[in-house]
C-alpha cells in the first residue's frame, strides 16, 4: 500500500509515553490472556455493565502497588505516526465527501495514539481492549502495539489491514454523527437485547466495516495506491478477528447468543459490500435480513 500518496491529518494526539506502562496485554506474560478478556466482555454483556469499565477497574486493581514505569516516547512524526495520520487524513477526506453529497457536515473525529493505557470519556482502557471508538469524547484510542499482536497472534500483517482497523473505528464515528449509535444505546437502556447473532450490536460492527470497505472503495479511486495482496490483508483481518473464531481461540467453544461483532464470514462479507462499490446505501446491515 503506497500509503505516503495520503493527505497527514492534524488530528492525532499522539499521547504515547504519557502513561504508566504495562496494564493487561493479550497473551503472555503479566496481565489477562485473551480468553479471560473474552470472559470478562460476556460479563459484562450479560449484567449490563460496560465491559471496558470492568476491564479499566480490572486494570486499575492490577496496577496498584506496581512501580509507575514510563515508557520511552517514539519519535515525533515516525513512520508509525505519519502511517495513521495519512489513513486518518484519507478518511477525513471520504466522509466529508460523503457528508457534503448528502447536504451535511463531517466533523473530524480525534485519534489518540497511547501507550499501554489510557484514559477516555469512556474509561480507562488498557492496550488488551484494542483499538476502540469512544462516542463520549468522539475520539479514536489505539495502541500500535495492537497491530504487533495481528501478526503475531492473528496472522494478520500488512499496512492495508492496519489501515481497515482504523478505518472501521471511524465507521463508528460516523455512525455517531449519523444518529445511529445513539438508538442502539437507547434500545440497551430501554432493556433490549443487543447481543447476539443477529442483535443490534453485530449489526452496528458490521456496518463500521462496510463504512471501512467505502473509505477503501474511495481511496483506492484517489490514490491508486493500493498493491498485490493489499485487499487479501484486509480481508484477512476482518476474517481474523470474527466472533466465532475469538471465541474458539480464547474459550474452545463458540456462543452465538453472546456475539458483539459478527462472525469472521460476515465481517469479510460487509468490507466487500462496502469496498464493492464505494456506496454506503449497501451499508445498512439493520434492515438486512440476511447477514
Amino acid at each position: 500500500m503506497q500509503w505516503r500518496k495520503g493527505r497527514r491529518s492534524d488530528n492525532v494526539v499522539d499521547a504515547r509515553g504519557e502513561s504508566p506502562g504495562g496494564g493487561m496485554r493479550m497473551g503472555g506474560g503479566k496481565g489477562l490472556t485473551l480468553g479471560a478478556v473474552v470472559l470478562i466482555v460476556g460479563i459484562g454483556l450479560l449484567t449490563g455493565q460496560d465491559p471496558l469499565q470492568i476491564l479499566g477497574q480490572l486494570a486499575g486493581q492490577m496496577e496498584q502497588g506496581a512501580p509507575t514505569q514510563t515508557q520511552p516516547r517514539p519519535a515525533a512524526n515516525d513512520e508509525g505516526s505519519q502511517f495513521v495520520a495519512s489513513i486518518l487524513g484519507d478518511t477525513e477526506d471520504t466522509w466529508r465527501a460523503i457528508f457534503a453529497q448528502a447536504n451535511q457536515q463531517y466533523k473530524d473525529p480525534k485519534l489518540v495514539l497511547f501507550s499501554g493505557q489510557v484514559n477516555s470519556a469512556c474509561g480507562f482502557a488498557t492496550s488488551a481492549t484494542g483499538p476502540f471508538y469512544c462516542p463520549a469524547d468522539q475520539q479514536v484510542y489505539l495502541d500500535m502495539s495492537f497491530f504487533r499482536e495481528m501478526e503475531q497472534r492473528f496472522a494478520a500483517a500488512g499496512d492495508f489491514a492496519q489501515a481497515y482497523v482504523i478505518a472501521h473505528e471511524v465507521g463508528h464515528h460516523v455512525q455517531t454523527l449519523l444518529g445511529i449509535s445513539a438508538k442502539v444505546n437507547e434500545a440497551r437502556r430501554s432493556g433490549q437485547k443487543v447481543e447476539g447473532a443477529s442483535g443490534l450490536l453485530v449489526r452496528q460492527e458490521l456496518q463500521a466495516d462496510c463504512f471501512a470497505g467505502v473509505w477503501a472503495y474511495q481511496a483506492q479511486q484517489r490514490h491508486d495506491w493500493l498493491e498485490p495482496g493489499d485487499v487479501e490483508e484486509a480481508l484477512n483481518a476482518a476474517n481474523a478477528i470474527g466472533d466465532d473464531r475469538l471465541q474458539q481461540q480464547g474459550q474452545g467453544r463458540v456462543v452465538p447468543d453472546s456475539f458483539t461483532h459478527g462472525t469472521s464470514a460476515q465481517r469479510v462479507r460487509w468490507f466487500k459490500a462496502g469496498f464493492d462499490k464505494g456506496d454506503v446505501k449497501q451499508c445498512d446491515t439493520f434492515k438486512a435480513q440476511s447477514l
